[in-house]
Parts: C-alpha cells; structure tokens; sequence
C-alpha cells in the first residue's frame, strides 16, 4: 500500500516528466559578433611573426580559423553594409563610404541583426558594426538597444589628426587603455554578458581599433623597437605589368610617395602593429569576461575584421584595392558542438557566408534575399569538399575572384589581372596577356557578380584617364 507520501512524489515526477516534455530540449544558442575595422592578415596564428596577438591566436585556438578570407569590399562602408544586409555591392549598389545603404537598399530588406530580433532574440551592440560606428549609418530601429554615445567621457584621449605623415595618421598616446572608446565598447558588452537575459542574445561588439590614426597608448609602440621593425616585402617595378586601372587605385604619387620622402616606412609600419596589439588587448579583455560569464558554453563566437590593408605593396597604402593585401582578413569561428579547437579551413570564403552561415547554426531560415551560402559543413570538417571562390567588389563593375590556387581582377574598363597565388603569394607577376593562361581567366570569369548596379556619380565617361596619367607619373618618377 502507498504511503501518502510516496503518492505525491510520484505525482511531482510525473508533473516534471510532463514539463520538460513540452521545454525544447536544447536553448537557442547565443551570439557573440565581434567586428573589427582595418585589420589586416598580420596576426600570429596566419604566420606574421612580428605582431603580438595572443587573444587572437587564443581564440583562433578555440575554434576554425580560416586562412583564405577575403572581404565583399576593400572599403568599410560597402564591406559592412553588404554582410550585414546579405546583398553584394554590385546587387545593392552600395560602392563607396559616401553611399548611405539605409536609402540605396531595397526597402524591407532584413538586416542580419534585425532578422535575430524577428525571430526572439534580444540584440544589443557598441562600436563599429555599421560604418560609422554608433553614430553613423546606423538603423537603431533594429536593434533593442545600441550603446550610441558611450560612457567613456575622459579627456586625455584624443587622436592627433596631424600626426604622421601626410594622410598616413599615428603616434603615441600619452592616456591608459581605459581612456580609448574602444574600451568602453568592451565594458558595454561585458555589462551585457554579467546580465541574465530571458531569452538568446546577439551581441556585437565592433572594435575600431586598428584603423587609423594608429593612435594609441604609447606602451605598445613600446613594444616594438624602431630598429626591429620589418618592412613588408616590397618589388620596386611591381607596377610594371599592372593596367592603367590597377595604377589609378595604386596611387603611387600619393601616399607611398610621401611615406619614402618622409624616411618613416618604418614608423608607420610600427604604429600599426602598436594599433593592432592595443586591438588584441581589447579582444583579450572582452574573452576573459565572457569565460567567467554563465554563457561561455551555449555561445556562437563569429570573429571578423572588414578588410585588409596596404602598407606599401603595390606602391599602395590603405585599403581601396583588389589585390591580396587589401582583402585579405582574419576570420574566426567558434561553435559549440559543431567546431574544434584548433581547426584550420584553407578553403576560400568570403563575408557574404556569415549571414547564411549564422542562420543555419542557430536553426533560423534563410531570408531569400542573402546572397552567400552557408559554411556549416566547413565549420564542422575544415577540409570538407568547397568549389565557391571568395568575390571582392571595389567601386562599379571592378572585380576579383579569388580560389585557393588564382586570383582574377577585372576592372569596368575591361582590364585584367591574373595572379597564380600558390606559387605568386606576394601577385608580383601578372599573367593575364599571356595566352596560356587564357583557360584560367575564362573559368574564374564565370564568377564574375552577373549584377552591377549603376548608381549616380559611378560611371565616368572616360574611364581610362585617369590611369593613364597615374601610369605616366609612375613611368617618369
């Protein structure tokens, strides 16, 4: 015969059994989107043997790093707004910083975040993500909330715009870490991270850091002695073989010309790596709050940096261009269940995956709008079969497709450039007039963007002028 007792605690288990049945079996994982401005292919774990990055190359650890990642567009603006909206350049029409994509985008597009808080996750952010930062071209509408003014109200930082030389800004700092914005977005996100949150959150946090002025604490300039300092490699006639439209983005009269008149390679090239260790301290101090937070083990961690950058390459400096240097960038991810520590995809992807790709690990669909293709199968088998090569758009109808093996340029004007990046790294010597490479150039033409938006102000009439005056310069200097 039961006992009272034994009645009611058979009822509360059966009670229990029928709660957890009608719970979801696993909670929606979180998302932690860490954006970062300017950064190019220089960390340690992509084999840069200079830099100081130990968070990176920490959380690379964690999870996949991926070695051939390349941007949508070597420029902020059009980078940003084509992973966060999923439509390419040439689709959207967005090329340039100018270009406000909150009136180009069709409307009802569903950015990446907003298409989270459609379907119950509580998104919040600081920093950088749109280009901007928070106070540029932002659409707070979609977001629950967005640190827009910052906390950080010290008045020691302040960036030194006529430091450097010519439009190449840096110097020393005399302030502490906590005197950066920077910082302040870490502290936003990890007050995020403290709190408990009834439902999945997204959360980004977008480091402006490295991008100029290279203006930081001076401890990490520091850190990198003058007479250390390694200049990038550098081939003087490597502008040679390059078409008239390649030079007009090269810029050789510009800021390369200024930086050899000056006899300050080497401190721009320190200030760099000074601007790219305060980042990783940033990257560091944001990772230690999340391990010690109650999410550190249902959390997604999509680490990305918006494009490379130039420091003399091609007698170029920035970003602005279509070669390796310029869209080339660090790409993380980590994803419980799914990745594992220290796996290394060498496969070529591009940021047009993250949109697709953050759907498919946390079970949302797809908006039909994104263009890209999920890497869920590279994520969980780095080595797994992927035929997609990486497509890169820098102002209207100037492209590059870069596979494993190739990179194929071809500008609006019709010129072209063809590199053979597995025995070329550095793309000193173009191919594209030579006819034994005719096959290469028509299957990497086939992925050309097959849509290129024309937009006020995109087309000149005379497309070539220009380059050719760039080439004239540069042939008599």
């Amino acid at each position: 015969m039961k006992t009272r007792s034994t009645v009611i605690t058979t009822i509360l288990a059966l009670c229990a059994t029928s709660l957890n049945a009608a719970e979801p079996t696993q909670a929606k994982p979180n998302v932690l989107f860490i954006a970062i401005d300017d950064l190019r292919d220089w960390v340690g774990y992509l084999g840069n043997k200079q830099v100081k990055t130990p968070n990176l190359d920490k959380l690379a650890a964690r999870g996949v790093a991926f070695t051939r990642s390349f941007c949508a567009s070597p420029c902020c603006n059009p980078s940003r707004a084509a992973l966060m909206t999923g439509l390419r350049p040439g689709t959207s029409g967005v090329y340039n910083n100018g270009d406000d994509w909150r009136k180009i985008v069709p409307e009802g597009t569903v950015t990446l975040q907003q298409h989270f808080r459609n379907n119950g996750y509580y998104v919040a952010g600081a920093g950088k993500i749109y280009h901007g930062a928070a106070k540029g071209f932002m659409r707070l509408h979609d977001w629950d909330d967005y640190n827009t003014e910052g906390r950080n109200k010290s008045k020691k930082f302040k960036e030194d715009g006529g430091a450097g030389v010519a439009g190449i800004r840096f110097g020393a700092l005399d302030c502490t870490d906590e005197d950066m914005p920077d910082y302040d977005t870490v502290s936003y996100c990890l007050d995020k991270l403290e709190k408990k949150h009834d439902k999945p959150f997204f959360l980004a946090c977008g480091l402006v850091k490295p991008h100029m002025s290279w203006s930081v604490p001076k401890k990490y300039f520091e850190m990198y002695p003058l007479d250390k300092i390694q200049l990038p490699k550098v081939q003087e006639n490597d502008l040679d073989d390059i078409p008239p439209a390649g030079i007009a983005m090269a810029r050789p009269q510009g800021d390369h010309a200024d930086i050899l008149k000056s006899g300050r390679w080497k401190d721009a090239v320190q200030a760099y790596l000074a601007t790219i260790t305060f980042c990783d301290a940033m990257v560091g101090r944001l990772m230690e709050g999340f391990d010690k937070s109650a999410y550190k083990d249902n959390t997604i961690i999509c680490l990305w940096s918006d494009h490379g950058w130039h420091l003399g390459e091609k007698q170029h400096w920035r970003k602005f261009a279509l070669w390796d240097e310029a869209t080339r960038a660090p790409y993380i991810w980590v994803v419980p269940g799914l990745t594992k520590p220290g796996s290394v995809c060498n496969r070529t992807v591009d940021y047009m995956q993250i949109y697709p790709t953050l759907c498919d690990v946390v079970g949302l669909p797809i908006p039909k709008h994104v263009e890209g293709e999920s890497i869920r199968k590279l994520l969980e088998k780095p080595d797994a079969s992927w035929d997609k090569p990486a497509i890169t758009t820098w102002l209207y109808n100037n492209h590059a497709v870069r596979t494993e093996d190739w990179r194929y340029i071809r500008y609006a004007n019709g010129d072209e450039e063809l590199y053979h990046n597995s025995v070329d790294p550095l793309e000193w010597t173009n191919l594209a007039k030579k006819p034994e490479y005719a096959k290469e150039k028509e299957e990497l033409a086939k992925w050309l963007p097959k849509v290129n938006k024309e937009v006020p102000g995109a087309k000149v009439k005379d497309p070539d002028k220009k380059a050719r005056k760039a080439k004239k310069r540069a042939a008599t200097s």
